[in-house]
C-alpha cells in the first residue's frame, strides 16, 4: 500500500495557501466570466414602428419577436439617431452622433468617405476584453477595404457593403429608358462579401431572395463555434430593404403581401438565433438587443411597412422616422414580459456595453451615455442625458427631445411627406412632395405621440429651456440651417 509523508506545520502552511490561492484563481475566472455577457443586436433595415406583432403589426404575425418580448422588455420610446441608413449604423457602433463621425445620410457604391480608422466601434470596445467579433449582412459605412468591418474590430463578414437596392437590378433603374440619365449613371454591381474576399461579384435576384437566410445561417454557426468564449454577433439584415427578396419558404406565407412574407423570416432568423444560444445553453448570459435602423420607407406603399400612430417614417425627424420597435432580452437581467416608456438612444448602447464587460471607454468624445438602470428596470431610474438632438440631412439640426421623452421641440426645416397620398405599389415608389415647418412648434408625447398639436405658445418656459439645447448642439455640431460651424465634430475616413 502506498503510503503518503507527514507533512509539518510550515509545510501544511504551504500547502493550505496553494490550494487558496488555486481557489481564488477558479473564483476570480468564474466572476470574470460573468462580467462578459454575449451580446447580439439584431438589427432590422427599415423595418417600421408598428411592424412586429407586440407594436401591432397586421397581416402578418411575428411568433419569434411576441416570445423574445415576452421573455424580455418591449421599449415603446427606443430612438436611432438619424433616419437613413449609413448615419444610423454609425451612431449605433460608434455611441455618437453620426455628425460628429463625419457621416451623413447614406453612403453609395464607391464612396470616398468611410468610418474613421481612430474611431471606436462596439467590436474593438469588447475586443478589449477578449471577445470574438462577427457582423453578417448590411455594413454601410464605406466600402473600400480600408472601411469594411473587418478593419473595425470584426473577425468575421458575411454581407453586402451597402444597401441592396443599389444595384443594376433595382427597378427603378429596370423600368427607365436605356439613355435616361439615371439609368446611364446606374449602380456598380452589388457584391457579396466574405471577410474583405468577393464570393459572388454580381448578386442577382434570386440571390436577393437567399439573404436573410444566408446572413442567419452563419449567424448561427458562430454562435456555435464561439459558445465556450464571449462573443458579439451583430445580424443587420439587409430587408425589409426594398428590393424586397424572401426565400420559397416563406413566399406567400402572409396575408400582407410580400412585405409580410419578408417580415415572417426574419421573425424566423430571430427564432434561429434564440434556438441556437439555447442549445448551447448560453441564453441566461447573453443580452439580445432587437431593432431597426430606422422607419419604414412609406413612399414604396405595399412594399413598406407602418409606423402608426406615429407621425411620417424614414428620411424624417418626426417620430416615424426616429422611433423604432425595439425588445431587449437577459434574463435575470432586463424584467421578463414588461414594456417601458423611457427614452433611449442607439447612440447609448456603446457606453452601456461597455458598461456591462468592464472595457474602457474611447478617448475621445462620444454622445451616449450608461442607461443600464433604465434597460434593468432599476426603479426611479432615470436619464442621464440633458437632452436628445436630431440631425438629418447635411448637418441640418431639425428638432431637440427631453431626456425624459416628453418633450419634443421641432424646428425650422423642410421634410418630404406624402401628404396623405398612398405610396407606390409593387416596388415602385409614389413620389414625395416638400413640406415646411416654419416656426418653432413644440409637442407633448405624452398626450400627443402624433404630434398633432403644437403647444409652442402654451409653454414658453418648456421651449426656452429645450433652446438652450439647441444651442449646445449647434455649438458643438454646427448646423447649416442656420450656417452655424460646429467646434466638436470629427472627420470622416477618407481616401486618398
Amino acid at each position: 500500500m502506498k503510503t503518503f509523508p507527514i507533512l509539518n506545520r510550515t509545510q501544511r502552511l504551504a500547502w493550505a495557501l496553494l490550494v487558496m490561492l488555486v481557489a481564488a484563481g477558479i473564483l476570480g475566472n468564474t466572476a470574470d466570466a460573468a462580467s462578459k455577457p454575449n451580446i447580439v443586436i439584431i438589427f432590422a433595415d427599415d423595418l417600421g414602428y408598428a411592424d412586429i406583432g407586440v407594436f401591432g403589426a397586421k397581416g402578418f404575425s411575428t411568433p419569434n419577436l411576441d416570445r423574445l418580448a415576452s421573455q424580455g422588455t418591449v421599449f415603446r420610446n427606443f430612438h436611432v439617431a438619424q433616419p437613413v441608413c449609413s448615419a444610423s449604423r454609425a451612431a449605433l457602433l460608434t455611441g455618437c452622433y453620426p455628425n460628429r463621425v463625419g457621416i451623413h445620410g447614406a453612403l453609395g457604391p464607391r464612396s470616398q468617405i468611410g468610418i474613421h480608422e481612430n474611431e471606436t466601434t462596439i467590436a474593438e470596445l469588447v475586443k478589449q476584453r477578449g471577445y470574438q467579433t462577427a457582423i453578417f449582412g448590411k455594413w454601410h459605412l464605406g466600402d473600400s477595404p480600408k472601411f469594411l468591418p473587418t478593419r473595425h474590430g470584426f473577425d468575421e463578414y458575411f454581407g453586402l457593403p451597402y444597401s441592396n437596392d443599389m444595384w443594376p437590378f433595382h427597378p427603378d433603374l429596370v423600368n427607365l429608358p436605356p439613355d435616361s440619365d439615371r439609368r446611364k449613371r446606374g449602380y456598380p454591381d452589388l457584391p457579396l462579401l466574405d471577410g474583405e474576399k468577393v464570393v459572388n461579384p454580381r448578386i442577382t435576384p434570386e440571390d436577393q431572395n437567399q439573404l436573410t437566410t444566408w446572413y442567419t445561417e452563419r449567424a448561427v454557426r458562430f454562435i456555435e463555434q464561439n459558445q465556450k468564449r464571449p462573443f458579439l454577433l451583430y445580424l443587420a439584415h439587409s430587408m425589409p430593404h426594398v428590393p424586397l427578396g424572401v426565400s420559397d419558404k416563406f413566399r406567400g406565407k402572409t396575408s400582407r403581401g410580400l412585405y409580410g412574407d419578408v417580415i415572417a423570416e426574419i421573425d424566423w432568423s430571430v427564432g434561429e438565433v434564440l434556438q441556437a444560444l439555447n442549445r448551447a445553453k448560453i441564453e441566461k448570459n447573453t443580452l439580445v438587443i432587437f431593432t431597426s435602423d430606422n422607419g419604414p420607407w412609406l413612399s414604396y406603399g405595399d412594399h413598406s411597412g407602418s409606423a402608426l400612430p406615429l407621425r411620417e417614417g424614414k428620411g424624417t425627424s418626426w417620430e416615424g422616422g426616429t422611433r423604432v420597435p425595439c425588445i431587449m432580452r437577459w434574463p435575470g437581467k432586463i424584467p421578463a414580459d414588461r414594456e417601458n416608456q423611457s427614452m433611449v438612444m442607439t447612440i447609448d448602447l456603446l457606453p452601456t456595453i461597455a458598461g456591462l464587460v468592464r472595457a474602457p471607454l474611447p478617448n475621445h468624445p462620444i454622445d451616449g451615455k450608461d442607461v443600464w438602470p433604465i434597460l434593468a428596470g432599476k426603479r426611479g431610474a432615470r436619464n442621464p442625458h440633458s437632452a436628445y438632438w436630431f440631425y438629418y440631412a447635411q448637418n441640418q439640426l431639425q428638432a431637440v427631445s427631453s431626456a425624459d421623452g416628453r418633450w419634443k421641440l421641432v424646428l425650422p426645416h423642410a421634410y418630404r411627406t406624402l401628404a396623405g397620398k398612398p405610396g407606390g405599389t409593387n416596388g415602385f415608389p409614389a413620389s414625395y412632395s416638400q413640406s415646411q415647418v416654419g416656426d418653432l412648434e413644440l409637442y407633448d408625447l405624452q398626450l400627443d405621440i402624433t404630434e398633432t398639436v403644437n403647444v409652442a405658445d402654451k409653454q414658453p418656459k418648456v421651449v426656452s429651456q429645450l433652446l438652450q439645447q439647441v444651442e449646445q448642439a449647434r455649438l458643438q455640431l454646427g448646423d447649416t440651417l442656420t450656417k452655424r460651424l460646429g467646434g466638436s465634430a470629427r472627420e470622416p475616413g477618407r481616401l486618398k
